[in-house]
Parts: structure tokens; sequence; C-alpha cells
């Protein structure tokens, strides 16, 4: 077996053994041409033809394999890191690649001791760098000038490839957004890109990101913001190679000659202004019901009734108000459609069933989902239930996994792939979850309905209040093909929010709030329900990484937002890490805490309260928490208030100071410090022993929300957080007298 996949899988930040790099081959640099065999392959040459000349022959050496960015295969979680790595099965040739416009021929042939085996012959050209004219390059808005000099496309004769181009930065500006953003709040002297890619864990780090946005703004002087309009991936050299540029790459797909191959937006203005011009162009959010602002409760191995009744009830036991659960692990885990342990007929058409078609054993893991659903609701806790893009091909399916599955290639409602044979079939998941699963396009009207019109039943009967909408971030390869005809360089970064959209449409077709919870998102997701910041160990570095997530998120038009209270993986926060980072989440949009399957290993992982206090033998944690929670409480109608107002006129629920104080540059120096709506000012404690907490207080008058003081703004204050559940809160003089009752 010798296979080649010009694109390889897709990840966005390496290489597979099987691929060419780059996938475009650009005049003057290196071409790797690649190739993953079985065992019985002893040699592998290239045939290589130019500009319809003589087939040269070129051997490849052997090289180790690897695979979706790993030396190892994939998984997802902690099984990711887990598999052995093959040393064989790998070869490579590196190239020099011809001129610009060059046609590129090739085919690679395996060597065995019993037959030669040959891939079919692959096509590509040779593109290289040449100035472009305006026309190439669209620009809306005049606030900063495009230097002329800078556009250039990449262009192979036939097709352009990328533009590039460069914007002015002034001394003392600071460049914000792009989407969530993990790792700092200004990125000016730093590169970037906009890629929507599923970073387990330690995101800040590698500074990756499931919910990027080719947006940002400029803040300092006059003020500004850029949308670099387009689904496709760009890349950002914010003043790295020179302190004053920032410099734009995208890729595009156009005919020389072409007029706006790609349009850039500028915006004038503060931060509010720019972020108003953008949202109206790409989608403006709705406001969701007030109870989305209680606390969210959630673990992986809630997996049966019983368990979430009794962790419904310990919340009431301590007096700890809930008002969302996220049901996980509910599904059969083959369909994510039906309870596990239903009993029901095969629908071998694959339509969608009802509560009626369905029985719930009484020894099953939900022997009453509806009856369970209405009693939380009696207790008012609304339900949300898991899911996830995807339908299992691993293990074989069965049953109704089956019958879906083969429903869905007859219904022609999957996305789809170049096979070796360079013929369309459907696409197989190449992330790391779930692997070789179909995916439907719900970029498509009508795919999104035959998909989530098996949910109906969960929402209509049942009784469902919303939908985890996980796992945005399986669609890889810009050999993809959706049933528009698009690709997926195009497409991929669309999938995440109209997987959003559609859960959206559903809950709203039966009167309820659009409340979606998801992770992975791009330019326009703000306009659809709900967002956390993923997958994150339990860390201080995490808590940091998190808030940083929420504000650029914020700085986007991301109103609803939230995370992993102390996060979700790994050993259990001890009680310091876990009531700080509680008492920070009160000041959050979305108040949540989720852990992570632990095999129900004993002891327990889940990051309930009285788990920790268990766990390090500590009792005041349930008291601090339940006192933050009931705080949390009596916030929750100046939340929705506020939340009101974000919709209305893009002044961000949580937003970085220098959405209010643009000009005053000490707002940098303490990134992690918001304003939750208009009245408060919230600096949360992000290191370990912390007895007082410095906390910088723009212009105006402002007051300690526990002790009363007033404090003349335009300085650093020293507040004092030696308990743990303190969190440094500042609020407006002006909205004192409507405010103080909340913290007394």
């Amino acid at each position: 077996m010798i296979r080649h996949r010009p694109s390889g899988s897709g990840h966005p930040y390496s290489d597979d053994t099987e691929q060419r790099s780059p996938v475009q081959p650009v005049a003057g640099e290196p071409l790797r041409i690649g190739a993953r065999t079985s065992a019985d392959v002893e040699a592998v040459t290239l045939e290589l033809r130019i500009d319809g000349g003589a087939v040269q022959e070129v051997p490849l050496d052997r090289v180790a394999r690897s695979s979706r960015g790993q030396a190892v295969d994939g998984g997802h979680l902690a099984s990711a890191q887990a598999r052995t790595a093959r040393s064989a099965g790998g070869w490579e040739v590196v190239l020099d690649t011809p001129a610009a416009g060059s046609a590129i021929e090739y085919r690679l042939v395996a060597l065995t001791a019993d037959r030669p085996q040959a891939t079919r012959w692959f096509r590509t050209r040779a593109a290289g760098w040449r100035p472009a004219s305006n026309d190439e390059l669209e620009v809306d808005g005049s606030v900063v000038e495009v230097d002329p000099a800078s556009v250039a496309v990449l262009d192979d004769g036939e097709r352009i490839h990328r533009i590039r181009f460069s914007l002015p930065l002034q001394p003392g500006e600071h460049v914000t957004g792009f989407g969530e953003r993990y790792d700092a709040l200004d990125h000016r002297g730093e590169t970037l890109d906009s890629v929507v890619f599923e970073q387990y864990k330690s995101q800040g780090e590698h500074r990756r990101t499931y919910l990027p946005m080719p947006f940002a703004h400029v803040i300092g002087g006059e003020g500004w913001g850029f949308h670099v309009r387009t689904s496709r991936r760009v890349w950002f050299d914010v003043g790295r190679s020179r302190d004053d540029r920032l410099a734009v790459e995208a890729e595009v797909d156009g005919a020389p000659g072409e007029r706006g191959i790609l349009s850039l937006g500028l915006y004038a203005g503060p931060p509010a202004a720019v972020l108003e011009a953008f949202v109206a162009e790409t989608g403006r959010p709705e406001a969701l019901p007030d109870w989305i602002f209680g606390l969210w409760a959630s673990g992986n191995e809630w997996n049966t009734q019983a368990e979430v009744e009794r962790q419904m009830a310990l919340h009431r036991e301590h007096r700890i108000p809930v008002r969302n659960v996220v049901i996980e692990a509910w599904s059969d885990e083959k369909t994510f459609t039906i309870f596990r342990d239903a009993e029901y007929t095969v629908r071998e058409d694959g339509a969608p069933m009802r509560l009626g078609d369905f029985t719930f054993p009484a020894e099953g893991a939900w022997p009453d989902p509806k009856g369970m659903v209405d009693d939380l609701h009696a207790h008012d806790v609304r339900v949300h239930l898991w899911q996830i893009p995807l339908m299992k091909l691993r293990p074989h399916p069965t049953g109704q996994a089956a019958a879906d599955a083969r429903a869905a290639i007859e219904a022609g409602v999957l996305i789809r792939e170049t096979a070796p044979g360079g013929e369309l079939r459907p696409y197989r998941n190449r992330g790391w979850w779930f692997p070789l699963s179909l995916m439907p396009d719900l970029t498509d009207e009508r795919a999104a309905e035959w998909w989530t019109e098996k949910r109906r039943y969960l929402v209509e009967e049942v009784g469902i209040d919303g939908f985890k909408t996980d796992g945005g971030e399986h669609a890889w390869g810009e050999d993809l093909v959706y049933l528009d005809g698009s690709t997926g360089a195009e497409s991929n970064n669309r999938f995440p929010v109209a997987y959003a959209a559609a859960y959206g449409k559903l809950l709203a077709s039966a009167g309820k709030a659009p409340v979606t919870f998801s992770r992975a998102g791009f330019t326009g997701s703000g306009a659809h329900g709900a967002f956390w910041a993923g997958d994150e160990n339990s860390t201080w570095d995490a808590f940091r990484w998190s808030m940083l997530a929420g504000l650029s998120a914020s700085s986007c038009g991301i109103v609803y937002w939230g995370w992993d209270i102390a996060g979700f993986s790994g050993p259990i926060p001890d009680p310091e890490l876990y009531v700080r980072a509680m008492a920070a989440s009160v000041f959050v949009p979305i108040m949540q805490y989720h852990s992570e399957f632990n095999h129900h290993r004993l002891p327990s992982n889940d990051r309930t309260p009285w788990n920790i206090a268990e766990r390090f033998d500590d009792p005041a944690v349930i008291d601090e928490v339940r006192a933050l929670v009931e705080l949390r409480e009596r916030l929750v109608p100046y939340l929705a208030a506020s939340a009101e107002r974000a919709v209305a006129a893009s002044v961000p629920l949580m937003r970085p100071l220098y959405f209010d104080h643009p000009l005053d540059e000490r707002v940098w120096d303490k990134p992690v410090q918001w304003m939750l709506g208009d009245a408060l000012l919230v600096a949360p404690v992000l290191e370990p022993g912390a007895v007082s907490w410095p906390v910088y207080l723009p212009a105006g008058e402002w007051i300690e929300a526990r002790s009363g003081e007033r404090f003349d703004g335009g300085r650093v204050v020293d507040v004092k957080v030696a308990e743990r559940a303190s969190v440094p809160v500042f609020v407006a003089s002006e909205h004192w007298e409507a405010m103080r009752e909340l913290f007394s």
C-alpha cells in the first residue's frame, strides 16, 4: 500500500507524512512530497514531470511517520498521547520548486517484493508573489490607508491563492481581539492566525483557539478596527517584523485580474463603535432568558438519571441554588439522539423518532427521562443535553446508528472528501475525537434540518431547554467538499457557526429560547447562544488564560461566555484555587463548573463543592460557595439588564477596561480586570497565597463593594483578600445606591 494526500489530514499547525508541503508550491521555496506505505514496501520513487517534459525519477528517503500533527496516532483527551509511535512507513523527498507558472505533475511508486504499486497522478502549479493592483484587494473604509506597495498576490498563472498587505501602526497603539485568545490581551509584537482548532488544554501556552475571528481593535489615538471579510485562514504579523506595520496574509481563490478577491473592512472610532460596525454586518447577539445567569452544574460521570437527581438534591441539601444542569453522558454514545438503555424498534429509513417510540426499562440508566426533566423544572432547574456533530463508525455501528448512517449517505446530507483515487466520498473525521466518524453538513439548510429533526422529540416531548453544542472543530482539510460546492478551505471555519445556529433554530421552532453552549466558533458566532472556554486543567495558569479568553471573546461580540470553573481536567483543584475561581466566576456572564470523565475511579474528581470539601477535609468550601452563589443570584437582574444593553448597543457585558478608557495606558498594565455591565469593576485574585491584591482604578470615583470605602481613580490600590472567597469588586459611584444592598 502507498498513500499520498496532497493536503494531508488538514492539521493547520503540522504536516503529515503523506502530504505535500507547502500544499501550494511557491517558486524559490523548498517543496516536500511525502508518502505513507505498508511495511512490505522496500523503496519509493517519485515520478515527476515539469511543464509536460520528460519524466524524472527521484528516490524518497525513509522518515518517521506522523499523523494529524502527532508522532503517535491520535485519540481524544488523555488517550491522545497513549498510542505507540511507528517508525516505519514514512517516506519523503525535498525538491526545489520550479519557476512561477510551471505545471507540476507527479505520482509516487512503491516497490515491493511482489510488484510495484503507484498512486494516481497529481497536478499542481508553482505560484509566485507579484505586486497586486488595489482592485484585487477591496478596502471599505478610510480610517487608515493600506500601504499600496505592500499589496501582493500569490499567483500561479491560473489562480490567485493568497493576498498580503500591510496596515500602519502608530507608537502606543494596542491591537486586541482576534476572537477568543488565551495568551494575551494586547497582541502587538506577536504573530497569530485565524483557524478553528481543537487545542486540548494549555491553549494559552500553545496560542491556539477554538474560536478565532479575523477582526481586531486598534486602541490608542483616534481608535479604529478592522475585519478581514473571509472565512478562509488569515495570518497576522502584529508589528513583530516591523513595529510600525500590521502585516496580513489571507488565503483566497480567484482568477488573475479578478476584482475584489478579498474585502477588508476598516472601522473608525472607539471600541464600542468598532464593535457595533462589526456585529451589524456579521450578526447581532440575541438576548437570552434570565435563567442562564444562574449556576450551571455538570460532570461527565453524571451518566444516569439516579446520579443527576442525586447531584441536584445535594445542591438543595447544601442550599446552593442551581439553575442549569448539563447532562453530557446521557445518550447511547452511538446516535446521540437516544437515551442509553432505551428499547425501541429500529427505523431503517433513519426517520425521526418520537418519545412514544421508546420504552425505558426501570433498571436502565434513564428509567424516566421526561419525569426527570419535569421534576427538575419543578425545582427551577433547566436541562441541557450534550451533542457532537458526528455519526460514529467506530466500533462498527449497529441498530439505529447503522440505519442513520445509511440514511445520511442516501439522503446526501454529509460533508465529503476527496478519496485517494480523486473521487468524492463521505468525509471521515480526522480530528482526535471519534475518528473516522461521518459529519453532517450543518451549513446546508436541508442537511441541518435532517439532523436536528431527529432531536425534536427531546425538545418538544422530553422538555429539554438547551444543547451543549460541543466538538465543532472536526472539519479538517481544504479538500473537504460541502453541499454548496465550497471547499474546506472556505467552509471549515463556518461550520461551528452553522452548528450552533441549527440547534438554536430547532429550539426556537419549538417556542424555546435558542440556548446553545458551544466552545468552537468564528465570525458571526456572537449571534448564536452562549460559549465556554473549552477544555483546561485545574491550574492557576489555566485560570489566567481563561479570563483572558473571556475578555478577548467579549471584545469580538460574544456576550454570553463562561468557563469550566477552576478547570475540568487533571487533579482536582485545591480549595484555594477552587474558591478563588468560583469567586471570580460570580462576575463572569456564564457561571458553570464541570468535570472530566474519570472512569468512576475513587476518589471522585467531581468539581462539586462537597467533593472538594471532602477530598481536602475542608468543609468551609461549601459555606463559601453557598455565599458566592447567593451573591450571584442577587446579581441576576443586573446581569440580565446589562446583557440587554450589550445586545442593543454593542457594549460587552464582560469587557476589558480599554472599552471604557481607550486612552488610559495604565489599563494595559492590569489586563485581567474587567467591567461587568456599567457598574462593576472586577479584579480576580490569580495567584495562590495572596493576602492583598493590586487593582488599577481608572478615572472616576469608585467604591469598594465590601467595605463601602471610596477611592478616586487613576491609581492602583491594594485590596485585602486574605479570605479566599473574596474578590476585589469596585462599584462606579453613580451606581452605588442601586448596588450596595446586593453586597451587604
